[in-house]
């Protein structure tokens, strides 16, 4: 009795395991997937159709012409160039309150000088001892005893000269075209007060 017991209970696990198994093996089993006509025409349509809403999105330049097409026609094609450059700042006058102000500084300060270095004729012409009663800085403009005819046109020759300059750098919009009013100014200025040192 013991015996059917133990080989019942036997034949029940078996058929047991046989079952749980196929259960098991059962839900894990993937079933193979079969591509339809109808589910590859939908991912084809949707590809095309993404394809086009990017192609209709996107920016591009137009194609350029032909040549020979170019050469045939009659009448010229002018067409429109586009600079791509800076903004453009409004347009400077070359003569304004900063050009005739820095002007007048170095026209004032060159007849400054001029007039400060007659002090050396003036000197001499009093036989003064001991102060300067020659032009010795600038001899080659004014000459060793300079007259007042050619001291005056000297600092009008050098006035007209920078001020033309500066005119000239600043009309084709050059940055420095107040370099040679400065230059002239602070040279000028030099010798007014070497001549007011040495000369007076």
């Amino acid at each position: 009795m013991l015996r059917l017991c133990a080989a019942g209970s036997g034949r029940n696990l078996q058929v047991m395991n046989s079952r749980t198994y196929e259960s098991l093996t059962a839900r894990t089993r993937v079933a193979p997937v079969t591509v339809t006509g109808g589910t590859l025409l939908k991912s084809i349509v949707l590809t095309a159709f993404v394809l086009m809403a990017l192609a209709t999105t996107s920016v591009a330049a137009e194609l350029p012409e032909a040549p020979s097409s170019i050469m045939r026609t009659s009448a010229p094609m002018i067409t429109p160039t586009v600079l791509a450059s800076a903004p453009r700042s409004a347009e400077v006058h070359p003569i304004d309150k900063k050009f005739v102000s820095l002007s007048f500084v170095s026209s004032a300060s060159t007849f400054a000088d001029s007039y400060t270095t007659l002090f050396a004729r003036q000197n001499w012409l009093a036989g003064k001892k001991g102060v300067c009663n020659v032009e010795v800085q600038s001899a080659y403009l004014y000459g060793t005893h300079p007259t007042v005819g050619r001291a005056y046109a000297v600092a009008s020759a050098k006035s007209a000269g920078s001020i033309f300059a500066a005119y000239y750098m600043r009309k084709h919009h050059s940055r420095f075209w107040s370099f040679p009013l400065v230059a002239n100014s602070l040279v000028s200025l030099e010798g007014v007060t070497q001549n007011m040192i040495e000369c007076n």
